[in-house]
């Protein structure tokens, strides 16, 4: 696992033709793919969210990603009402979705 991301975006492949896959994956299991890897969550508040659902540092990095053929990010796609400033855990009614998106 390359990063921790809190969005997926086609300008991040650095080559092409690419094939783009994706699979969703449990808390869990991405708790497990989160630790010790590079964050590109760009948002304080997002990156707290993060880590306090996966129990596992996830710091704020506004990191410009580029991926390559082979290489595999996790990605939290947040579904819910706006984050209110300083959150640290989801909203009630919020969740994550924990997908992992290959690119080869």
């Amino acid at each position: 696992m390359k990063f921790i991301l809190n969005a997926f975006s086609l300008n991040m492949i650095g080559n092409f033709p690419a094939t783009v896959t994706v699979e969703e994956v449990s808390t869990g299991d991405a708790s497990g793919m989160a630790n010790g890897v590079t964050s590109g969550v760009g948002h304080a508040d997002t990156a707290a969210v993060f880590a306090s659902v996966l129990g596992v540092p996830v710091p704020m990095n506004r990191a410009t990603v580029s991926l390559v053929s082979g290489d595999r990010v996790l990605v939290g796609q947040y579904v819910g009402p706006r984050l209110a400033e300083g959150a640290t855990t989801l909203p009630e009614g919020a969740t994550i979705k924990w997908l992992v998106v290959s690119v080869n």
